[in-house]
């Protein structure tokens, strides 16, 4: 049976799976009523020399073959030579903001302006990435679809024995320069806690985590099996990011039943919703508050948790599944 949705992923990293995890969820459900398919590209980063031989590869591997194509982020540039009869997901905007002019430039030409003028459909996962791509390609922007990240169905309640209320274990997941591990770091500094933070640590946060006299471990490159169980062993999960496209891992706790301290902005904002607590990421005081108001209000706690498990219905797979293959459906039909 010939292919006729294939997913187009990135080349595989063992410190990044986050799309390959989400789009496994979304084709368990589009495979049950499409013939689908998965090919990896070859070459990693954004040099010219790494677009021509991912295209090149991309030709020889699957350019005269008929069906949809699906650019699941990151290598948005793809989308130059698959042309109409695909569909381009773009989880953030945020290297296009980055560097020099003549990078900016480059970023906005190959990864933004020239696919979204060929790609049939733009798919985005929160209304706020949504206002920032439109002002980015105008010209397309009847071309962008909401469809929000699903919460993949290992993600289960898990309800915790006790909450630790004399040295909670909290959660950070990522360590990179908008996750906030710094902020984090300092806002806990007159509390009593734990973190396990997820990624590899910066000399830099190294020498924070020092100076304020931590308790914490450091996990990376970590399975999914291993990161669901991250979610199962902590209190909680403090994710005041200053910059997200979705932010899943406030639906992924959520799902197993934790409270959750984020951002009262952006996406994080949008995704959480009332069921989480609301901080300003860029104010230390207001994450040491939110963090030990979830600590020390066992009623709030638990209102969190029951309000985040309510939340989590509405990135159900199948519900998140189904949104795709109207559009699917739409193309394989034309």
């Amino acid at each position: 049976m010939p292919i006729e949705v294939l997913f187009l992923f990135r080349k595989p990293s063992p410190r990044y799976h986050s799309i390959e995890s989400l789009f496994e969820t979304i084709e368990d459900g589009v495979s049950k009523h499409f013939s689908t398919g998965r090919l990896s590209l070859k070459h990693a980063g954004g040099s010219p020399i790494s677009l021509f031989l991912n295209i090149l590869f991309y030709k020889k591997s699957n350019g005269n073959k008929p069906g949809l194509i699906h650019i699941t982020g990151d290598v948005q540039y793809m989308g130059i030579v698959t042309g109409e009869r695909s569909i381009l997901t773009i989880h953030d905007i945020q290297s296009a903001l980055k560097g020099s002019f003549l990078k900016q430039l480059y970023i906005k030409m190959f990864w933004f302006w020239l696919p979204a003028w060929r790609v049939r459909y733009i798919t985005v996962i929160s209304d706020f990435t949504r206002k920032e791509l439109t002002q980015l390609i105008p010209f397309a922007k009847n071309k962008i679809k909401v469809i929000p990240n699903p919460v993949n169905e290992s993600f289960k309640y898990h309800p915790a024995k006790d909450f630790n209320e004399k040295s909670p274990l909290i959660l950070c997941m990522g360590t990179k320069e908008n996750k906030n591990l710094e902020r984090i770091v300092e806002a806990i500094s007159y509390l009593s806690c734990r973190l396990h933070i997820i990624g590899p640590l910066s000399g830099d946060q190294k020498k924070v985590l020092r100076k304020f006299e931590i308790m914490f471990r450091n996990s990376v490159n970590l399975s999914h099996e291993e990161i669901v169980q991250a979610y199962q062993e902590c209190d909680m999960l403090c994710f005041p990011s200053t910059y997200e496209g979705f932010g899943m891992p406030i639906i992924e706790a959520q799902a197993v039943g934790r409270p959750v301290i984020t951002s009262d902005l952006g996406a994080m904002k949008e995704v959480a919703g009332d069921s989480a607590c609301l901080v300003d990421p860029f104010d230390v005081f207001s994450i040491r508050t939110g963090i030990n108001r979830v600590i020390q209000d066992q009623g709030y706690r638990e209102n969190l948790i029951r309000k985040g498990l309510e939340n989590v219905k509405r990135f159900d797979a199948e519900v998140i599944s189904r949104s795709y293959l109207n559009l699917y459906q739409e193309i394989l039909e034309s």
